[in-house]
């Protein structure tokens, strides 16, 4: 039997996993031994795509690394450098039915509406309350995890967008329960903390063609700056900061946690729920945090800022929704968290592209799925230590249009643990 097979005495034959569709098929073909195939399910698509662009030359590049590897594999371009559109040149050139999965609704909106315009035919939809399964369909990751099992062999390409989301547990079952022989990753960054991007080879393909930020700004993104500017905590500050931290590190250290190790933050929230000692070290962790994301200085220098850019479209990203709406209270800019609804997220961004606002306040969630070609500026209020974070977050004020120079400032409060974090994030080329 073809590599991959296995002998299931539960069933009595041979059996593989359905990611293993296209090595068994091209293992028999090649042996010419007989077979007959009621895995496959999926179509071809009739005509091509209705509307088509001119590729820029490393799109063209991109497609041709991945139909080099068989169909499969993933494209790391930056964001705003038109991972779409690569997919969409694969999905016309394969003429397969094709599932594309996203990570949000928003971002499921927006395939949605692409690959309706692009190809003139009714599009599906499996996720957010809706399960209408086209020859071209969008659905979430989730959606996926839960339905493959009966969409599997209905598709031939499937296209995974934001693929670093796929290698966790559920989400990697999506790819190993479908037979699609083509698939694509698309993703500005495919490096995860916990290194599992190693299984996108298995459930995709390798990386097949790689583009950075810094190759690409200028021709074909918007040239940009990065200023990291140093915030100083006030005296009274400062003391408050420094005595927080005091009494979080001495129950860290009196309990033997190192916030290093993967369950160190775990261990820290178990201990710090089991007594009054606990609890107000948990208190004291939280407020430090709280002095390190929105000092006064910080605060008062982003009012400097949005007066600077008052012309101009900008983004402020913070690491938590307290910061988010306390900045959307002080400077009377709307705000998007993960609790805004899709119609008010919508028309947010409809007026930020518009030029109605001229500043939105966001924690976490525009971190990738955005498109506003008007935003040239990014305020970085604070953040995680993910270098993907800091790179996503850049990539939303990159899209070109016209002349339009973008500006990335990162507010860094001195002497706290934002030193070392954007350090950290900062490891990349696109900050050198």
């Amino acid at each position: 039997m073809p590599p991959g097979c296995a002998w299931d005495e539960r069933t009595r034959c041979h059996r593989a996993p359905a990611v293993a569709y296209a090595d068994v098929v091209r293992a028999l073909v090649g042996s010419k031994t007989p077979y007959e195939d009621t895995a496959r399910r999926y179509s071809e698509l009739a005509g091509r795509a209705r509307i088509r662009h001119e590729p820029h030359p490393y799109q063209s590049e991109a497609l041709s690394a991945w139909r080099s590897h068989r169909g499969r594999g993933v494209v790391v371009l930056p964001t705003g450098a038109g991972k779409s559109h690569v997919a969409l040149l694969a999905i016309d050139e394969k003429k397969r039915s094709t599932l594309v999965v996203a990570p949000t609704l928003d971002l499921v909106r927006q395939w949605f509406d692409l690959l309706g315009a692009t190809f003139g035919t009714p599009i599906g939809l499996v996720g957010g309350g809706e399960h209408d399964v086209q020859l071209l369909t969008v659905t979430t990751y989730d959606s996926a995890f839960l339905h493959m099992d009966h969409l599997g062999g209905r598709f031939g390409l499937i296209v995974f967008d934001e693929c670093h989301h796929l290698p966790s547990a559920g989400y990697a079952h999506a790819a190993r329960a479908s037979v699609a022989p083509y698939r694509l990753g698309l993703t500005a960054t495919p490096e995860r903390a916990d290194g599992r991007e190693a299984q996108l080879a298995n459930l995709i393909g390798p990386i097949v063609y790689r583009k950075d930020i810094i190759e690409l700004s200028g021709d074909y993104l918007a040239e940009y700056d990065v200023e990291r500017v140093s915030i100083d905590l006030s005296p009274e500050e400062r003391a408050e900061h420094d005595a927080e931290r005091a009494i979080y590190r001495d129950f860290v250290r009196k309990h033997g946690i190192r916030m290093s190790d993967p369950s160190g933050w775990g261990l820290f929230v178990m201990h710090s729920s089991q007594n009054a000692e606990g609890r107000r070290a948990m208190a004291a962790y939280r407020r430090q945090r709280e002095l390190a994301f929105a000092p006064s200085a910080k605060l008062e220098y982003l009012d400097h800022l949005l007066h600077l850019h008052r012309h101009d479209r900008a983004i402020l990203f913070t690491q938590d929704n307290a910061t988010a709406y306390a900045i959307g209270r002080r400077f009377l800019v709307p705000v998007i968290t993960h609790q805004t609804k899709v119609r008010e997220r919508s028309a947010i961004l409809a007026g930020l592209a518009a030029g109605t606002y001229r500043a939105v306040a966001t924690s976490r969630v525009l971190n990738e799925g955005v498109d506003v070609p008007d935003a040239n500026v990014a305020v970085i209020l604070s953040g995680s230590g993910s270098v993907r974070e800091h790179v996503q977050r850049l990539g939303r004020i990159l899209r070109k249009k016209a002349d339009k120079r973008a500006v990335l400032f990162e507010l860094v409060t001195e002497a706290t643990t934002e030193t070392f974090t954007s350090e950290r994030r900062r490891d990349h080329s696109a900050y050198r």
